[in-house]
């Protein structure tokens, strides 16, 4: 069992993307990316890699709880430092402090700074008012401008106080993957869960932002870490299970999907797992005080929700929607014609993976350039994830039977984690790097667990990956360009 991770991993991962850039540049000598993209591709990918294997080694004797406050402590610092940066960054590029073409950031903004003047002024009743102002926003639009207002009330409108807030938010989420992780895989696994969540560009990136993803993220693994523990302890405890369940009710109204999905996999878990995890009767309580307050508070709204979700024709909307996206930007030169032959049975075999690296200068695609490092980390370390979701499904011993198998013990983190992305197969942001990000924080679990786990006399299926890796980021630069008649 390896108790950090291997340089053999790190290295070679990190070598292979300084070639992939070099040669991807070489060969795209007219789209190379800006020499800043470039950086910050070389910056993410290095200090994920690098570190990934010097602290592993150098923080593992650390007892937990010095380990838990350098975790939380580092996280945050480093998610401080890009906030700061960041701003003055999109200052300097855009004229504004937000991010690259700020549609739906500047309307949260926007929303905020209203629901902040109500506050001012006595008006409790945001949600009625907020929607009016809004031109009418959906239910799973109106979570996130109710918090920045609060927010802006505390702080006077302030962005980087926000922001530095958020900071806050996604270093307590690295904290609650090393607890969650604890329990199910053990300390040294836990471990190197949390470290990769640190380093996670992707998790960092969103700090910067005004979008709601670290907030919606930092809830989601608050209710799958608080879940684990309901299971897990010796008692019911009602305030315990009551938190769960406000957690997840309030992330409705951050994304329906995706609340809906924690709440099918919380039953799942309370239904399947081991008998040693949780008894009959813990199982019976929560499922009933679950289903009650859900189906008093959001009954309807969740039955047209899910009535949405499960339309038969969601493979032919999906359809019309790639056809759609293959031909705005015809007039920008954004467009790429090849969008249209996505589907689902495209998205399906590579759903762990995805998002590929945006390694070429593309009109329109800024945000993408800029973490594109973040993505091939994720690329790499998804053969971990694949890795560790095998070996728990997949029965050692043929006369086992995979009902008795180790997954029973991580039913909850796998269901959300397998469900998130089933739902993201059969939608129009398969590979959407912001849509994947809910699933980021587990999948790096897995992939620590993987790696664990890893045998050295397996690394031939390393390099395969590595391969396979080699092609899909060259192939998907020359997708990229000859999909709008660049080349």
């Amino acid at each position: 069992m390896n108790q950090f991770i291997p340089k053999y991993i790190t290295q070679n991962a990190l070598v292979l993307y300084l070639f992939i850039l070099a040669l991807v540049s070489l060969v795209f000598m007219n789209y190379a990316l800006r020499w800043y993209f470039m950086l910050f591709g070389i910056v993410e990918v290095v200090s994920f890699f690098y570190f990934s294997n010097y602290l592993t080694k150098a923080w593992g004797n650390y007892s937990p709880r010095r380990f838990a406050r350098d975790l939380f402590g580092w996280a945050l610092a480093l998610r401080v430092a890009f906030v700061i940066f960041s701003y003055f960054f999109y200052e300097a590029e855009t004229g504004i402090p937000f991010d690259y073409g700020a549609a739906d950031a500047l309307f949260y903004d926007d929303m905020g700074k209203y629901g902040a003047s109500l506050l001012s002024n006595g008006e409790l009743d945001l949600y009625p008012k907020m929607q009016k102002y809004s031109g009418g926003a959906g239910f799973s639009d109106m979570g996130y401008p109710i918090y920045l207002s609060v927010i802006y009330y505390l702080t006077g409108d302030s962005i980087i106080l926000t922001r530095i807030i958020k900071a806050v938010w996604g270093a307590w989420t690295v904290l609650l993957v090393y607890r969650l992780a604890q329990r199910n895989f053990g300390e040294h696994t836990a471990r190197m869960a949390a470290i990769l969540c640190m380093l996670m560009p992707n998790l960092i990136y969103y700090c910067g932002s005004h979008l709601k993803e670290t907030e919606m993220v930092f809830m989601e693994i608050l209710f799958i870490e608080r879940a684990d523990h309901v299971m897990r302890q010796g008692k019911f405890i009602f305030s315990e299970v009551l938190t769960v369940v406000l957690v997840g009710m309030y992330l409705f109204m951050f994304r329906t999907v995706l609340a809906a999905v924690l709440f099918i996999a919380f039953f799942m878990a309370l239904t399947m797992s081991s008998t040693r995890i949780v008894n009959w009767g813990r199982r019976l309580l929560v499922i009933l005080l679950g289903l009650t307050l859900i189906g008093v508070v959001f009954g309807n709204r969740i039955d047209e929700e899910v009535r949405q979700v499960t339309d038969v024709n969601v493979i032919e909307q999906q359809q019309r929607n790639m056809q759609w996206r293959s031909t705005r930007g015809e007039k920008e030169g954004t467009n790429n014609r090849f969008i249209r032959y996505a589907s689902a049975s495209v998205f399906a075999p590579m759903i762990f993976t995805l998002p590929f690296p945006t390694m070429v200068e593309t009109p329109g695609q800024e945000n993408q350039k800029m973490i594109h490092g973040g993505n091939y980390c994720k690329n790499i370390t998804s053969f971990f994830t694949i890795i560790a979701v095998v070996m728990l499904i997949w029965p050692y011993n043929w006369r086992k039977r995979l009902l008795d198998g180790e997954w029973r013990k991580h039913l909850l983190p796998l269901a959300v984690l397998g469900g998130y992305l089933v739902v993201l197969v059969f939608s129009s942001f398969a590979h959407s790097e912001r849509f994947h990000l809910p699933s980021v924080p587990l999948a790096m679990m897995f992939a620590a667990y993987g790696i664990s786990r890893f045998n050295p006399k397996w690394k031939r299926w390393y390099w395969l990956w590595l391969a396979v890796i080699f092609v899909a980021c060259v192939g998907w630069a020359w997708l990229k360009l000859a999909g709008r008649g660049m080349v």
